[in-house]
């Protein structure tokens, strides 16, 4: 049963195990994805998700939804100075033809209790 009077329900997630949880996801009601992917480098994206061996699966689980277009899609990017400011152009060139949206976020220095300022991209 769907929850009377919601519109969208909306998941955000790496995409490591979307392929395999999303049909009892949409029987659940889900109708839209945010899908964390702030590299495109499969190297780094293993760094950031703690994982060895996930083969960049979040570019291929990106592919396979925009490919079924069942869903809302939107792909967050947070460019990082130092990390993958330089991907910025991959990432357009990636997406733009692609039936979602792409949101690139700005790095938030924060970790804690410290600052990290050197990695804010902005920053000068």
């Amino acid at each position: 049963d769907k929850l009377e009077g919601l519109k969208t329900i909306a998941v955000t997630t790496n995409g490591i195990n979307l392929t395999r949880l999303l049909p009892r996801l949409k029987e659940a009601g889900l109708n839209a994805i945010n899908i964390s992917l702030d590299t495109l480098v499969p190297a780094k994206f293993e760094f950031i998700v703690r994982r060895k061996g996930t083969n960049l699966s979040s570019k291929a689980t990106v592919l396979i939804l925009a490919g079924m277009c069942l869903l809302y899609l939107q792909v967050n990017c947070v460019v990082m100075r130092g990390f993958n400011e330089d991907e910025v152009l991959d990432f357009v060139d990636f997406t733009k033809d692609l039936p979602l949206d792409v949101r690139f976020i700005e790095y938030m220095p924060f970790d804690g209790k410290c600052c990290c300022f050197e990695i804010l991209l902005g920053h000068k």
